[in-house]
């Protein structure tokens, strides 16, 4: 199976946060934006939107700071998972995530972030924007992009160890 990643478009997004709310529906059962594994961020208060959401990286910064090696890779789906059982909830791969993506659950005392839907992702079917996809990763422009963040971060690599 090909690796599929979701992927947002900022010229698309309206901000309307239809996407976090499917997202809770799903995840938490309940319609609350504040609860879902995606979030939209506005840019400078204007009108430039950015969803964001684990991008269950190659070399997940995540995967390399836990303590208890309860963040792996599924193979499968190629994600970025938590394993429940061997979590402690130390919240270190809260502060490694270069994306802000994983967020702590202080009702459920526990670390929560995407897992694609297994495959299925429920915010691409409620994007009226049509800002969300779900593609083959060898569709996008990785270089293009790592070079990008590379200049940005000044040719550091943050929260990557090796």
């Amino acid at each position: 199976m090909s690796c599929r990643v979701l992927v947002a478009d900022p010229k698309k997004c309206t901000g309307c946060k239809l996407c976090q709310i499917a997202c809770s529906l799903k995840k938490s059962g309940v319609s609350n934006p504040a609860k879902s594994r995606i979030r939209v961020i506005n840019h400078n208060n204007q009108n430039v939107y950015l969803p964001v959401s684990c991008r269950h990286c190659e070399d997940a910064p995540c995967m390399g700071v836990c303590p208890k090696e309860a963040i792996y890779r599924d193979e499968k789906l190629e994600r970025v998972m938590v394993d429940y059982d061997k979590c402690i909830s130390c919240r270190t791969c809260v502060a490694a995530c270069p994306y802000g993506a994983i967020v702590f659950d202080a009702v459920k005392k526990r670390v929560v972030k995407c897992d694609l839907c297994d495959g299925s992702p429920e915010c691409i079917k409620f994007c009226d924007a049509n800002a969300l996809d779900f593609v083959d990763q060898t569709l996008l422009q990785y270089p293009r992009i790592r070079e990008t963040a590379l200049k940005f971060t000044g040719g550091k690599r943050r929260g990557v160890r090796g």
